[in-house]
Formats: structure tokens, C-alpha cells, sequence
């Protein structure tokens, strides 16, 4: 009969133990996540287009070329293309 009140009193203290456990625990991370809410604050950029779509006049002009590009292997002549809308 003592032994299994010895047994009992230990599972209660380790429970009791665990649960003072875990609300600290909790307290901690609400602690942490408060502290960083204060503190960190993500940069709010706004950015605007120059135009959102070209007009319905526009066109768009393209230019073409050659260029070497030097490679492993050796200088390869590749083709080049640049556009913009007018």
C-alpha cells in the first residue's frame, strides 16, 4: 500500500511538473512572438508603372543583330533582339 502512494505521489508531481511546464512554455512564446512583433516591421514598398498597357496606336519596333559571345569552345556569333513598344 506505501509503495503505490509513493508511485502516485511522483506521477502527480511529474503531471503537476509538466503542466507549470507547458504554460511557461506558452507564456515564453507569446512573450517572443510580441517582442518580434514590435520590433520588426517589414519595409512597405509601393511601386508605379510608367503605363500599365501600350495605347491602341502603339507598335512595337524591333531590333535585330549579331553578337559573338565568347564560349568553352570558342567564340560563337549569336543572334540579338531587342523591343519596345512606340
Amino acid at each position: 500500500m506505501l509503495k503505490s502512494r509513493r508511485v502516485f505521489a511522483v506521477a502527480v508531481l511529474m503531471v503537476a511538473g509538466f503542466v507549470g511546464g507547458l504554460a511557461s512554455a506558452a507564456e515564453n512564446a507569446r512573450d517572443t512572438r510580441e517582442l518580434a512583433a514590435q520590433t520588426v516591421r517589414r519595409p512597405h514598398i509601393v511601386i508605379h508603372p510608367r503605363r500599365l498597357e501600350p495605347g491602341p496606336n502603339s507598335k512595337r519596333v524591333c531590333h535585330y543583330w549579331l553578337a559573338r559571345e565568347f564560349r568553352v569552345s570558342g567564340p560563337v556569333i549569336l543572334p540579338q533582339q531587342q523591343c519596345r513598344w512606340r
